[in-house]
């Protein structure tokens, strides 16, 4: 075989190169584009072809079940509180970590109540409280109408439903509020009054939509933009909640000893039980549907559930429940509730429970057990199931008539709320009457939104970051900026030697052009991963080599390039495209919006702590291994090119949609121009970089309510170190065109623009001497730009 033997000396392949720029023919290149687009490009075969869409899923299935195996280990071994507290805090602590940094918490609270609203023995305070600078909380605080013993403070973490104006949530504040205490219940971020997008009446859009859960499904959005600023969704909420708890201890006559959270159904028991397990002064929690089985888990269970149960869980688009890290460093659902130990704990489940089965219950039992604080461990639960619609169930929208007849006899035997059933109280309010904010505090506070504070805490961080790295050049940057990067993607060199599954040369490939030869190849890079790739290689012998790759696939990239790759393959150039995983015959599925397969699969790597552009990156180093390898010690000149075949949006383009509904803006897809960049930095001697269609900044996609990139991109906190200027400002001693990036609404960006947001680049690439390697040109030939670079 002549591919990649390379013993052609350098000086002969100029020389052809520099024949085919001046001398071929004019469309030379067009029959073999022609046959290009023609060839087979699917290379897994049998078992491995049926296997390529669940190969992620599959082995994260099995990284999952590893970190489940070692938390009941680690469980089994458990025996003292001493063991467990130790145990419990470094996961905990390793749980405060990936939240990222907060500010102080205020000596106090900042607070504004903008009216109070008499009931029947209770008033209602409209109120917003300061949960960090220019962040606002808008809540309603249920008191009693006169106070005369230490009253107990509750706070009411409400579902993603609905904010705290629901009929559900006001039930609650004014029946306890009534047996004298207060109650809390804030508006979570994104919900309410703290909502970001535009939809909260059917009038806001002209097509049919799912008004009331727009602030569910744009969790999603606050999600990705908060994991790339450094955070998490569920870190937020609970730092607001504590501020919560902050709001509680200043009222008159609380009593510091009983604050108590609940966490209602779908979705409020994560955030509670998270806050409780960090906040010691909660001293006591009712998370409902979070720590065990969920409400989708067939009951009875079965009886090796311990064995068999997921305690990590999986990843889905709702970041609150698959905590980034969480598998990796143990903090499972069911470490976080047991860390409330030995503190009063209401064990809450929306429907019927199968108590005797629990895997969870069967190790709170014994925990409470070591402290001797059996009667601090309660529970509440429903009947019936989510799973049989014809049956009654419990279905409640936060916490139903039927949850609360345990949880009031806990809080009177714990806390003598003197409450019964027969008691509860109701007298609902319109949700126009319980707005907090008035047009006046407004003005006064100027309350910012997630996207207007996130930019400029992100600007502040890379400011930081920047500041250290300034003074480095060339080598001392490049490894300064991998020493910081790999803080954020975790592993990045690969894990094994690569492995050739098999190697095969097809056929008579290209009848017009005989002498070049296809080759499909299958490498495994890890176990259970492995990379389909098509290696195209032209006669005598090449020294030089372009590896090209998309999220769209080998297949797609061939045909929609073909002209250019022909180019290159008549100049002497071999074309490498491999399908790195998740992409191509071994994506996840055809959906990568916000609920499909592609989310799920890049969810729950980052609750393996191994964003999938890390994972990509390790297959990448991985197959220009090989090529170097193949080269037979030969040094191979190895170029990058990462493209992108996404539709993007016009500049007039109307980007305010719902979500969930068809017709909405197109989401780019920048994972080819992340990876040449990153692949860059992390690999040596790349001589030449082709970005084409990538974002032109990550930290843009921080400034609007709705995110346009898909979730398997996102490396939560590359915004605390890195952007893409600096990925590309790293690049110096490469040859590198940048050609029709895009911006955080997937619009074209033209040249000028592009120009004015890589100034920096070109600085550097001056200061490096290299002016002249850096391009910004959108009319470009990739191929003859890639021929003429040194």
């Amino acid at each position: 075989m002549s591919y990649l033997s390379l013993s052609c000396p350098g000086r002969l392949f100029l020389l052809g190169a520099a024949l085919y720029l001046h001398c071929g023919p004019v469309g030379a290149a067009e029959p073999l584009a022609e046959q290009l687009r023609k060839l087979p490009t699917t290379v897994l075969q049998d078992e491995l072809h049926e296997q390529a869409d669940r190969m992620l899923y599959d082995q994260q299935r099995a990284r999952v079940q590893q970190a489940n195996d070692a938390s009941s280990k680690a469980w089994a071994g458990i025996d003292s509180t001493a063991a467990w507290e130790a145990f419990r805090d470094q996961r905990l602590e390793a749980m405060r970590r990936s939240f990222g940094p907060f500010p102080q918490p205020p000596a106090s609270l900042p607070v504004h109540i903008t009216a109070s609203l008499p009931g029947e023995g209770y008033v209602v305070d409209k109120l917003v409280f300061q949960s960090r600078p220019g962040l606002w909380v808008s809540a309603l605080l249920y008191r009693p109408a006169r106070i005369d013993r230490p009253a107990p403070g509750i706070i009411v973490s409400h579902a993603h439903h609905t904010p705290k104006s629901h009929g559900e949530l006001q039930d609650m504040g004014a029946t306890w509020a009534r047996a004298g205490c207060y109650v809390l219940t804030p508006d979570h971020l994104g919900h309410g009054e703290r909502r970001e997008h535009p939809f909260q009446t059917e009038a806001d859009y002209p097509g049919e939509f799912r008004v009331s859960r727009q602030d569910y499904y744009h969790r999603y959005d606050s999600g990705i933009q908060l994991h790339l600023a450094g955070s998490s969704l569920i870190g937020w909420l609970q730092w607001d909640l504590q501020r919560g708890v902050d709001l509680l201890l200043q009222q008159p006559n609380i009593d510091p000893q009983a604050i108590i959270l609940m966490g209602a159904v779908a979705g409020g028991g994560d955030p509670a039980a998270v806050t409780a397990a960090l906040d010691k002064r909660i001293t006591c929690a009712a998370p409902f549907n979070f720590g065990g089985p969920q409400p989708e888990a067939g009951f009875p269970l079965p009886e090796n559930v311990e064995k068999t149960f997921n305690y990590a869980g999986g990843g889905s688009w709702e970041s609150t429940r698959n905590i980034s890290d969480s598998a990796r460093d143990g903090f499972l659902h069911w470490v976080i509730v047991g860390g409330i130990a030995p503190r009063r704990l209401i064990y809450g489940y929306e429907f019927g429970w199968d108590q005797e089965h629990d895997p969870v219950w069967k190790r709170f039992v014994p925990l409470y057990g070591m402290y001797k604080a059996d009667d601090k461990l309660g529970y509440s639960h429903g009947f019936g199931s989510i799973r049989i619609r014809e049956k009654p169930a419990s279905h409640c929208t936060h916490i139903g008539p039927v949850h609360r007849v345990r949880i009031h006899q806990h809080l009177k035997e714990w806390f003598g709320v003197p409450i019964s059933p027969e008691q509860e109280y109701s007298a609902r309010r319109e949700s126009s009457e319980l707005l907090c904010w008035t047009p006046e505090l407004r003005k006064k506070l100027a309350p910012q939104s997630l996207t207007q504070l996130l930019p400029s805490l992100v600007e502040e961080q890379l400011k930081a970051a920047r500041t250290k790295r300034a003074s480095l050049q060339d080598d001392a940057f490049r490894t300064a900026l991998r020493r910081d990067l790999d803080a954020v993607l975790g592993q990045t060199a690969p894990l094994q030697p690569v492995k050739v599954v098999s190697s095969q040369a097809l056929d008579s490939p290209l009848a017009g052009a005989p002498e070049i030869e296809a080759t499909q190849i299958v490498l495994q890079t890890e176990n259970g991963i492995v990379v389909p790739l098509l290696l195209l290689s032209p006669p005598k012998s090449p020294r030089r080599c372009v590896l090209a790759f998309c999220q769209e696939g080998k297949e797609q990239l061939l045909r929609a390039r073909a002209a250019e790759f022909a180019k290159l393959l008549q100049a002497g150039v071999a074309i490498c495209l491999p399908d790195l995983r998740g992409t191509g015959e071994t994506d996840s599925g055809s959906d990568r919006d916000q609920t499909g397969s592609a989310t799920a699969v890049s969810s729950t790597g980052l609750m393996l702590g191994d964003p999938l552009p890390a994972q990509q990156l390790r297959d990448l180093r991985s197959v220009a291994r090989f090529l170097q390898t193949r080269s037979g010690g030969d040094a191979l000149r190895l170029s990058l090119w990462g493209d992108s075949l996404a539709k993007t949006n016009s500049a007039d383009a109307n980007l305010d949609v719902p979500r969930r509904i068809d017709g909405r803006p197109r989401q780019s897809e920048p994972l080819g121009g992340l990876l040449a960049l990153l692949g860059g930095l992390y690999l040596d001697d790349i001589d030449a970089l082709y970005v084409h269609g990538g974002l032109a900044s990550f930290a843009d996609v921080l400034t609007r309510y709705q995110v346009l990139i898909p979730h398997d991109v996102v490396i939560p906190g590359l915004l605390t170190q890195a952007d893409v200027v600096d990925l590309a400002a790293a690049q110096t001693s490469s040859s590198l065109l940048l050609q029709e990036l895009v911006n955080g609404n997937n619009q074209p960006l033209d040249q000028e623009a592009v120009q004015t947001a890589f100034a920096p680049v070109a600085k550097r690439y001056a200061a490096a001497g290299n002016g002249a390697l850096l391009k910004i040109d959108n009319n470009a030939s990739p191929a003859a730009w890639l021929l003429q670079t040194k």
